[in-house]
């Protein structure tokens, strides 16, 4: 009996591992990290953007760096949404989303101002009216104005905006920043080492510079979050918004309606505005961060695609990153864990729990930074420790008490 039962307990951890990947997705992106496994890795191979010489200025002590990303599904979010509430201010969300996983991504290499910006939205004009696409351009300018308050320098240099029903169902919205910038103010994640604290800022509440109360979810793992928690009405209602060819019992597996109403600490909000929360940006946060401790900033990491295990890509060999001091997740989060779709090994890969940013530093610094991230009303606190080992390891102390290896 037991052993039946260890068997059927395996197959079902085997089922949610590789859930996310019947989706059509991966966390880890193996697939694209073999097949750009020969391009050029930059100057500093750890460092969380490719970074190159300065062909702009051609100065040896300047670097250029540029970073293409998106809001990935969240967009399909967005279009539920609108097409069940009329709601179009959803859609400035989504272009904050766009901008922020490029913005945040090259914070960790110390860079936080002077970007161009350049936008790339592909749409399905018979689903996606021009009203839309006017809320996403105003959202993006809306954002940058917001930046500005706090001497973050953005420049709209356009975009293109292409009508391709043939190869997109509903929308997708993507973006480009680049930035010249000083090598000798570079975060390069080289300095990571044994005895450095991790003070992890929090993805979730209502920061100074916004204006509702978010989730923490960010871009990341919204695929597997839409099926996992929304109900099969939506495969029957919207067949657009999901692909053909996927095994149906992964599709719109939940049990909610996406104007079910959640408690938060901010009182009720619909389930849609919170998976529709938009990316929180820790530019101003890390802007004075930076000014006034970048020489005890050993490394960051954003914590988007690949979760909590992100920074295995970037940290150097030879140390064990032990993360035994995470928050408790957010509501989300343990609404998703609830689902039982996905095991916790899984979520702490697909999502960031509610810490997308990692600095490396010492204590002293980290309580510092601590204050800082709490003057902007910015979650923050140690989250774990790093120390020598022989190989390059991961530790993660889940929510449940488990301690996950990878």
């Amino acid at each position: 009996m037991d052993s039946h039962f260890q068997t059927w307990k395996r197959n079902c951890s085997f089922a949610a591992m590789n859930l996310y990947s019947r989706r059509g997705v991966s966390s880890q992106k193996e697939e694209v990290t073999a097949a750009t496994k020969h391009l050029d890795k930059g100057i500093y191979a750890n460092a969380f953007c490719r970074i190159f010489p300065d062909i702009l200025g051609q100065k040896n002590d300047y670097v250029n760096v540029m970073h293409a990303d998106g809001a990935g599904t969240k967009s399909i979010l967005a279009y539920l949404y609108w097409k069940e509430t009329g709601d179009l201010s959803v859609w400035k969300g989504i272009a904050q989303d766009a901008i922020v996983m490029n913005l945040d991504d090259m914070l960790c290499c110390g860079i936080y101002n002077g970007f161009l910006f350049s936008s790339s939205i592909d749409r399905n004009k018979n689903r996606i009216p021009a009203e839309v696409l006017k809320t996403i351009v105003e959202g993006s300018l809306a954002f940058f104005d917001e930046m500005k308050k706090y001497d973050i320098e953005i420049l709209y240099c356009g975009g293109e905006t292409a009508d391709v029903g043939d190869l997109v169902q509903t929308i997708a919205v993507n973006a480009t920043l680049a930035a010249r910038w000083e090598k000798k103010r570079l975060i390069t994640n080289e300095k990571i080492a044994p005895g450095n604290v991790i003070v992890g800022l929090g993805s979730y509440g209502k920061a100074v510079y916004e204006t509702e109360y978010n989730s923490g979810i960010g871009s990341n793992g919204l695929t597997s979050a839409r099926h996992d928690l929304l109900s099969k009405i939506y495969a029957e209602k919207f067949p657009e918004t999901f692909d053909a060819t996927l095994d149906k019992t992964v599709v719109y597996c939940g049990k909610y309606n996406i104007t079910d109403e959640v408690d938060t600490p901010e009182g009720k909000l619909p389930l849609g505005k919170l998976l529709l929360s938009p990316t929180r940006t820790f530019a101003p946060v890390m802007r004075e961060i930076l000014i006034r401790h970048f020489d005890s900033i050993y490394g960051m990491i954003h914590c988007t695609g690949g979760g909590q295990t992100k920074c295995m890509k970037y940290v150097p060999h030879r140390v064990h990153v032990i993360k035994n001091n995470l928050p408790e997740p957010p509501e989300i989060f343990r609404m998703l864990s609830e689902t039982g779709q996905a095991d916790e090994k899984e979520m702490y890969q697909v999502y960031n729990m509610g810490i997308r940013m990692e600095i490396y530093t010492d204590e002293k610094t980290a309580s510092s930074i601590i204050q800082i991230a709490s003057a902007y009303r910015v979650p923050a606190q140690i989250i774990g420790t790093v120390e020598a080992s022989k190989e390059k390891r991961l530790s993660i102390t889940s929510f449940s008490g488990k301690t996950l290896i990878y």
